[in-house]
């Protein structure tokens, strides 16, 4: 009896191993302390801007300065170009080059996921699960942002109710870095709540569609495997 239970823990373990060792393959994990959380990508990217501390006037939690995004720096395979170039598959191509390991169909379920723990992240205050997934001046936005809600005295909630759709838009390389962009269409419930607790925006009830267009971003060259995002905005 005792040998058919080792039997199993040991088919667990090498079951468990496996696991472990596909999800670091398509996502990656940076080597830091602060990696309290993992990172779901196989890369990341990082957030241009200051930090947008009002809060929007639709009843959406907002990340800090998630401007509009050009519809032109957006192509997709449906927007060919003039001269019957598919500038995204030249742009997936050109970073597969840069990166053999970059799959961007691994890269969109990390994205996916990156997306959920970011959103609600931020939403919460939880910068101990921020830091890893950001670049240092996204993060430093953020951050700021968070400050000035908590000194208000106010309270966010943020669920995503349903991921409509998730997509690379757009992907290129900058010298040794590749920047891929994803669309995300959500539906959220937000909420903002004072200090006693009272509702004063958003309807728990109420789900609100959201699209976000996020860059994120990897030195090619360096050995840390992880994306970071760099730019967070909305289509312009």
């Amino acid at each position: 009896m005792g040998g058919f239970y080792f039997i199993d823990i040991l088919i667990l373990g090498m079951v468990a191993a496996f696991l472990v060792y596909r999800l670091r393959s398509v996502l990656g994990r940076r080597p830091t302390n602060e990696d309290h959380h993992g990172n779901p990508y196989g890369a990341q990217g990082t957030h241009s801007g200051a930090a947008d501390q009002g809060r929007p006037a639709e009843k959406v939690v907002r990340l800090p300065d998630r401007g509009p995004v050009g519809e032109a720096g957006q192509p997709s395979h449906d927007e060919p170009s003039q001269d019957g170039a598919d500038p995204l598959a030249a742009g997936l191509t050109e970073v597969q080059i840069a990166d053999p390991s970059f799959n961007p169909r691994g890269f969109v379920q990390g994205a996916r996921t990156a997306f959920g723990m970011i959103v609600e992240a931020y939403a919460k205050g939880d910068t101990a699960t921020l830091r890893p997934l950001l670049s240092d001046d996204l993060f430093d936005a953020f951050g700021n942002a968070i400050r000035a809600r908590i000194a208000e005295g106010e309270t966010h909630e943020t669920r995503i109710e349903h991921m409509k759709s998730s997509d690379i838009v757009d992907a290129k390389m900058d010298g040794r870095t590749a920047l891929v962009t994803m669309k995300f269409v959500t539906d959220q419930i937000n909420t903002v709540r004072d200090e006693q607790g009272e509702l004063i925006d958003g309807d728990p009830n109420q789900t609100t569609e959201v699209v976000d267009v996020w860059t994120f971003a990897r030195n090619t060259r360096a050995d840390d495997p992880n994306w970071t995002l760099v730019e967070t905005g909305t289509p312009g």
